[in-house]
This record gives C-alpha cells, sequence and structure tokens, in this order.
C-alpha cells in the first residue's frame, strides 16, 4: 500500500510539471509566399524556421509552421484558409501581396483577400501578426501608395500588431540577397529575424 501511494504522490508530480509545459506549448503559423516556403535556400534556413529558431529561446516549446507557397497571391491565401485554421494555430503570421504587386494586381482586390483571411482567423479568436510588403516602382508612385495603404488600414482598422515591410533592410542589397535580388539569401533572412525578431516575439508573448 504504502508503495502504491508513493508511485501515486510521484505521478502526481510528474503531471504537475508537464501540465505548465504542456499550457505553454504555441503553435504560429506563418501564411506567405516564396519569401515565407524559403525559395532558393536549405530547408533549415526557410524563414519561419529561423523564426521558430529565435522564438524558442523564450519559448521552448513553440510551434512555427511553415504555410508558404512559392508563387501565391493574396487570392491563393484566401484559398487556403480552412488549412489554416484546421491546424488550431494560437496566432497567425501573415505576409503576403509580394506577388500581387509583381503582377499588378488591383490593390482593392488584395485589400479584399486579405481582410478574408484576417477576419476568418478573428472570429476563431486566433491573433494576427500583419506583415506588408511594397510595390515595385515600375507601377507607377499612385499604385505603390494605394499599394502601401491597403496594409496600413487593415491593421488599424483591425487593430493588428504590424510590420510595414517584410524585406526592410534587405531589398536590393547585393550582400543579403540570392542572384535574382528578389529572395533573400541565408545572411538575408539573418536580417529579417534581427529585425522582424522582436516585434514576433512580442506578439507571441501577448497570446
Amino acid at each position: 500500500m504504502i508503495i502504491i501511494k508513493l508511485l501515486q504522490a510521484i505521478f502526481l508530480l510528474m503531471l504537475g510539471l508537464t501540465l505548465p509545459a504542456l499550457a505553454s506549448d504555441k503553435k504560429i503559423i506563418m501564411l506567405g509566399d516564396s519569401l515565407t516556403a524559403g525559395y532558393g535556400l536549405p530547408a533549415d534556413w526557410a524563414l519561419p524556421v529561423k523564426l521558430n529558431d529565435y522564438l524558442e529561446k523564450t519559448f521552448p516549446n513553440i510551434v512555427v509552421i511553415n504555410q508558404g507557397l512559392s508563387g501565391d497571391t493574396s487570392g491563393g491565401g484566401a484559398a487556403r484558409i480552412g488549412e489554416s485554421l484546421s491546424q488550431q494555430p494560437d496566432g497567425l503570421i501573415l505576409a503576403l501581396g509580394a506577388n500581387d504587386a509583381l503582377r499588378g494586381l488591383p490593390p482593392s482586390l488584395m485589400r479584399d483577400n486579405l481582410s478574408k483571411i484576417i477576419e476568418a482567423h478573428l472570429a476563431k479568436n486566433i491573433p494576427v501578426f500583419l506583415v506588408g510588403a511594397r510595390a515595385p516602382n515600375n507601377w507607377g508612385p499612385s499604385y505603390g501608395a494605394e499599394f502601401d495603404q491597403v496594409f496600413t488600414d487593415l491593421a488599424s482598422q483591425h487593430d493588428l500588431p504590424f510590420y510595414p515591410f517584410l524585406l526592410e533592410g534587405v531589398a536590393l542589397d547585393p550582400e543579403l540577397n540570392q542572384g535574382d535580388m528578389m529572395h533573400p539569401n541565408q545572411k538575408g533572412v539573418a536580417e529579417i529575424i534581427s529585425r522582424m525578431g522582436p516585434a514576433i516575439l512580442e506578439f507571441v508573448r501577448a497570446l
């Protein structure tokens, strides 16, 4: 009897130690395009992987899920809402729009698509961190201004934490990009993490 009670006490102690650890688990989805997918990089250098490495220093049980799809637009992301929700994440990092700009798609269409993604997750009490993109200069200043405003407006409208430009400090720097000058190399990914990481950390801390 004494041995049984001792084993029960040990079990309860272990259970007490395990539950807080389980409670601290956080699952974050990063929904994006090739910049998220890790185009041209070793698998362990994809942005979500390195973001996971950065965050797990504070949250050892964090899991950042890579839902980047090369070539995807905001419309493609909207079509993948169900895939994201089915994983029941604790938070969403939304990083789409770059391909909308490259294709010159109407910013109003991007606004509608991003709104659908944001609202679908917020309706399930899944917080959203919005990451902006920038339009290339070849579409003219009016297009660029309208495009940029979409992200600012959505962040304000839904009171979202917001990082205005994923490639801040990286875009067009040959030291930080692959040969196509569109996708970051390993140094570029490290630079993105150093700049955006603290904001994502605060987002995760608040979940």
